[in-house]
């Protein structure tokens, strides 16, 4: 994937202040900001979710072996 470079950005905000105007381009970039310190949120907290459920089947497991153990030692 190539990568932007600092004329590709100088380009971009460029163009963005054509279409936006000097007015509104600071609301723009305060709303895109949030926009990604969400979506990096939710991301960490779907990564946590997936750990918690990783760790949570690990013990499911474990405790299925210990109870297949003692059930062997009672016969």
């Amino acid at each position: 994937m190539p990568r932007i470079g600092f004329p590709e950005l100088i380009v971009i905000l460029v163009i963005a202040l054509v279409i936006f105007g000097p007015g509104k381009l600071p609301s723009v970039g305060k709303s895109i900001g949030e926009a990604i310190k969400e979506f990096k949120k939710a991301s960490n907290d779907l990564t946590k979710n997936d750990d918690d459920i990783a760790a949570t089947e690990a013990k499911t497991e474990e405790i299925k072996e210990e109870k297949k153990d003692e059930k062997k030692e009672e016969k």
